[in-house]
């Protein structure tokens, strides 16, 4: 009868928990987060403090905090039973309207996501309201608090936070590393990260400190890696018009990261991926990514969307604040060229029937990200940059540390501009369709893009040839590659590194005439060009296979080792190369599968072994410890292609085997 009563007063107080903030309002959070090791099975969590004030009298408080258990819980000094459902921490008391109230109590976690020990190292990753995984919070957005959290950890490990490090205490074994914010955020924004880092630090022209984490080894890519993060923050500063929000910014990557890059409140968490040398600064980089978190600290962190009805007011906000950023390093072209891209990415979506209103709190990333982009793009251009740019400001004065809703924004701009916009809110925000009569009549604003439109050899004519030694953009010389890579010549190899890129991806029959001139594409700093050149040049010349194998032995490529594992599977299939090193050349390719590299290298890793037909006991091995990887991309890799091998009756009688040890 007791467990009844229990589970009916836990119904009861579940119908009531939607209303807390109406009746409690959480300002501060101090927590001391211990680690034994650098494993989140040593974690728990001593010495945490909530405290709260009460805005209407009610019987119950609770905290969001899963697959926890607490031990000496204080209520204003004094013990207190509480109800613990597994999801949420509720104290039970008669509160009246009171300020400073505490909540105190030690807890041991056992989180079973959102954060993550990855070989050295430890991070969190709490958007979708994922923290109470590992911290007994709020997963409510509208409920902001100011969190001071402390770590301690081994003495050779680096654990950064939000906030202030306001101090550091090394102990024997142990340090205490202590951080403060000054102003609240909602949960998902707290962040921690554990690992063995360096980093460079320097200031913003508001002097606000900017520090750059990199892993000790990687010295030397640090520049490349960040490269225009302080021109980046100087400028959106200056475009936004209101001061950055907090009190430092820093960057740190990690391993086997879950996307990109994650704006936590002044410390974005991002995918090591993106720590690249000078060569793969040209092919694929950290600035998108760097440009987009930066901008969620005002879109995002500052003013926070009540609900996912008006996600676009984070996403579609960063990702065009970060358009504007990257115009400003290379340029009105790039600016274009980033819309036109994002609008082909649009309609491809709405001709598959996947488009949907940017107030649907199901829309596609596509659609919040980059159509929020656009909307806003197309607002600016109806009234003008200067009205444009005060409604920004006064709409993050008005709300700074608040929630925010469409409505908010909309009457700022109206405000400001003095016009009525219902017709743009319904054509832009509302409306599934596209519109993309309106989209091409902004982008053909641009000369740019005129004369990108202009340039076609869809049907050859006399002027193809010339375009390619002419003084048109790169990006119309591609387009022209593209349409006639069958009658190019050697003048086309004297262009840019962007152009001779898009030959050595599509011209896949390399004339002989052309072949001293291809041949140099192997010099180029560029992995998407080596990796590209080096397998056609193999493909069309055999009997250089060996030539172009030796010239390329030292290339690795981009974190996934693109150019690296190509050469290893080329090596494979060159019978007179290095003919006794063909087991200890597909022992290496199989070792790049294996648990200790990242699941990037690993997914390419597999990718080639299965081309080679290749799997074996230790591969298949590690295809099924995959398929329950954190990183749900992984996983479903691994499981698609498990399914796949097991369609195929000996690779099905090694993976029965292992499945039954």
């Amino acid at each position: 009868m007791k467990l009844f009563f229990k589970l009916l007063i836990l119904f009861l107080l579940g119908n009531a928990f939607a209303q807390q903030t109406d009746h409690v309002d959480f300002k501060n959070i101090n927590a001391v987060i211990w680690f034994d090791e650098v494993s989140i099975d040593t974690m728990k969590i001593v010495e945490y403090e909530v405290r709260f004030d009460i805005l209407k009298p009610t019987d119950s408080i609770f905290l969001n905090a899963v697959n926890m258990e607490f031990y000496n819980v204080l209520l204003n000094d004094k013990p207190i039973s509480v109800l613990n459902d597994g999801k949420k921490l509720i104290a039970e008391n008669e509160f009246k309207k009171s300020v400073n109230n505490t909540l105190r109590f030690d807890c041991k976690v056992f989180p079973k996501k959102a954060i993550y020990a990855i070989k050295d190292q430890i991070w969190t990753q709490g958007q979708g309201n994922q923290t109470s995984n590992w911290l007994p919070s709020i997963d409510d957005v509208n409920d902001k608090i100011e969190f001071d959290l402390s770590v301690v950890c081994k003495n050779d490990y680096e654990a950064i936070a939000n906030g202030w490090l306001i101090k550091k205490e090394i102990g024997e074994k142990f340090t205490k590393w202590s951080y403060d914010m000054q102003q609240p955020i909602p949960s998902y924004l707290v962040a921690l990260a554990i690992g063995k880092y360096e980093k460079i630090k320097e200031l913003s022209k508001s002097k606000t400190p900017l520090e750059y984490y990199y892993y000790p080894d990687d010295s030397l890519k640090v520049e490349p890696t960040y490269r225009y993060t302080k021109q980046m923050f100087d400028f959106l500063e200056g475009e936004i018009g209101f001061d950055y929000p907090w009190q430092n910014y820093k960057q740190v990557p990690v391993k086997d990261f879950l996307y990109s890059g994650m704006e936590n409140t002044g410390l974005t968490i991002f995918s090591d991926t993106f720590v690249i040398d000078s060569i793969g600064f040209n092919d694929r980089n950290y600035l998108t990514v760097n440009a987009h978190e930066l901008a969620h600290q005002w879109f995002g962190n500052l003013v926070t969307a009540t609900s996912g009805k008006h996600h676009w007011l984070q996403e579609g906000f960063a990702t065009y604040y970060a358009l504007l950023a990257e115009q400003h390093i290379f340029g009105e072209n790039h600016y274009y060229w980033q819309l036109f891209e994002n609008a082909q990415e649009l309609i491809a979506q709405e001709s598959a029937g996947k488009s949907t209103s940017l107030l649907d709190p199901r829309s596609s990333s596509e659609t919040f990200y980059k159509k929020g982009a656009w909307a806003l793009h197309i607002l600016r251009e109806k009234v003008g940059d200067s009205v444009f740019k005060v409604a920004v400001k006064s709409y993050l004065e008005k709300h700074q540390y608040l929630n925010v809703e469409t409505s908010d924004f909309i009457s700022e701009i109206e405000k400001a501009s003095g016009k009525d916009l219902t017709s743009f809110v319904n054509q832009w925000l509302v409306q599934v369709k596209l519109p993309e009569d309106e989209m091409v009549k902004s982008l053909k604003r641009s000369s740019f893009m005129q004369e990108y439109f202009m340039v076609d050899c869809e049907v050859y004519n006399s002027k193809c040839i010339d375009y390619l030694e002419s003084y048109v953009s790169d990006k119309a010389k591609i387009k022209v590659i593209s349409q006639m890579v069958k009658k190019i010549d050697s003048s086309a190899f004297y262009n840019s590194l962007e152009v001779r890129q898009a030959i050595a991806k599509h011209m896949r029959k390399i004339p002989l005439e052309l072949k001293s001139h291809y041949e140099t594409l192997l010099n180029d700093k560029s992995y998407v060009t080596i990796e590209n050149a080096l397998y056609y040049l193999w493909v069309n010349f055999p009997e250089e296979r060996a030539k172009y194998l030796q010239k390329t032995k030292d290339c690795i490529g981009f974190s996934d080792y693109n150019v690296k594992l190509l050469w290893l599977a080329l090596h494979l299939n060159t019978v007179m190369f290095q003919p006794d090193k063909k087991q200890y050349i597909l022992d290496k390719l199989i070792s790049y599968c294996l648990a200790n590299h990242h699941y990037e290298l690993r997914i390419n890793a597999f990718r080639y072994i299965k081309l080679l037909n290749a799997f074996e006991e230790k591969s298949i091995r590690s295809l099924i410890d995959a398929t329950k990887h954190h990183n749900w991309r992984f996983a479903k890799f691994a499981k698609n292609l498990l399914s796949e091998l097991e369609t195929i009756e000996a690779y099905k009688l090694i993976i029965d085997n292992l499945k039954n040890q």
